[in-house]
């Protein structure tokens, strides 16, 4: 069925917020560096930065998602805009560290209006559960290419001197504006998924019912390890190049965007697989696949050398490019039972399952990343990676018990 005008725009305004918010969301690995580099950040405390993503996401979430239908989609994805657009202009003048916290702060709140939002629409804007699984994994993967564009421009920034990184920040609040004039001109009917028969105390209780499932339970599980193997990879991967491989700082940083470049490809590929084998053995494969690069990469790492000024990408370190290669093996899993918990659902109960999803997904970034930094504070970079194979193991049976709800 051929898409209309006003569906194709509104697609491509969803689109853009989301690929703006991957930019930002996932900087925070460059950022981690570059605050301890040059406004003289402890490490302890740098590593907090995620939780000042992420617990906004889950408390935004937990509060509004079930609300969302009732304020208007669309509202609440434009306000989301408007804010960080804000946030970031002002970035370059404030200039401190309490301005990124701050910073992050709206972006995890913004997140979550957008998040909710975003996957709330795409049951309006598809016509059946192969479009709705088509166009999550485009979306995921176009999110994906968003991080990768970030990665690209931070590692630019990061040759400037001093402060001068933070002069990127205009640039992605000029993005937020166009995002934010193409959402407000593309039309949304917004009728399918509004409750007019339920109060206002019934709107909030409605993650309530959705929590005594036990699919849910298992399936929310899975969510919650997925984003902490992927955001404690994710947002040390930086770190990891400097003071593991020695690495220099704009390297160490530019290295890490093989990470979401191969999410992005796998995302953007992995549909037409699981189709083929089903959604189990792809992401079964893929857990072993992960599991195996670790164990690689991190002996290899262990004796990495400093290489001096003349290092390039030609000649790092293997493992610099082996770890990164474990964004192509978590792509598929989590927009695969993303679609296929929602499309299980009536229209109605997305707003409030995706709340959930993103709640529990938050926090598992929050962990992931926190228990990732303190480890390195504590014992070292290899080590701080090779634990999360605990994770991952805890994943595969996860989704094994998932497995039993969910067709393939």
């Amino acid at each position: 069925m051929p898409v209309s005008s006003g569906s194709l725009r509104i697609r491509l305004a969803i689109i853009l917020t989301y690929m703006l918010f991957g930019a930002l969301l996932n900087s925070v690995g460059a950022v981690n560096l570059l605050v301890v580099q040059t406004l003289g950040v402890a490490r302890a405390e740098a590593a907090l930065l995620d939780a000042w993503k992420d617990l906004p996401i889950a408390v935004t979430s937990f509060l509004v998602a079930s609300l969302l239908p009732r304020l208007g989609l669309k509202r609440a994805m434009l306000l989301a805009l408007a804010a960080v657009g804000a946030a970031c202009l002002a970035m370059p003048v404030l200039s401190a560290f309490w301005a990124i916290k701050l910073l992050f702060c709206t972006l995890g709140a913004g997140f979550a209006l957008v998040k909710v939002s975003a996957y709330s629409m795409i049951g309006l804007v598809t016509e059946s559960r192969a479009g709705h699984a088509r166009f999550t994994n485009l979306l995921e993967g176009l999110f994906m290419v968003g991080v990768l564009g970030g990665f690209l421009l931070f590692s630019q920034a990061a040759h400037a001197e001093g402060r001068g990184w933070l002069q990127v920040y205009p640039l992605l609040a000029a993005l937020a504006a166009g995002a934010f004039l193409l959402l407000f001109v593309s039309p949304l009917d917004e009728g399918p998924i509004r409750s007019p028969d339920t109060t206002l105390r019934e709107d909030l209780v409605a993650m309530a019912p959705l929590l005594k499932m036990g699919l849910v339970v298992v399936f929310l599980l899975s969510a919650f390890l997925y984003v902490l193997i992927e955001q404690g990879i994710s947002t040390w991967l930086p770190s990891f190049n400097n003071e593991v491989l020695h690495l220099p700082t704009a390297m160490s940083v530019g290295l890490a965007v093989i990470m979401p470049a191969t999410t992005a490809l796998g995302r953007l590929t992995s549909a037409a697989v699981i189709g083929r084998l089903g959604w189990f053995t792809v992401v079964i494969a893929c857990l072993v696949g992960i599991a195996a690069l670790i164990l690689v990469a991190l002996p290899l790492a262990r004796g990495a050398r400093p290489l001096g000024a003349d290092v390039g990408w030609l000649n790092a370190p293997p493992a610099a490019y082996l770890l990164p290669l474990t964004g192509l093996l978590l792509a598929p899993i989590y927009p695969a039972i993303n679609s296929a918990m929602l499309s299980a659902l009536p229209q109605r109960r997305h707003a409030a399952m995706t709340g959930l999803i993103v709640v529990f997904s938050a926090l598992g970034g929050t962990l992931g990343s926190f228990i990732t930094g303190r480890l390195f504070v504590a014992f070292d970079g290899t080590t701080a990676f090779g634990l999360l194979l605990v994770p991952v193991a805890a994943l595969a049976v996860s989704l094994s018990r998932l497995r039993r709800h969910l067709a393939p």
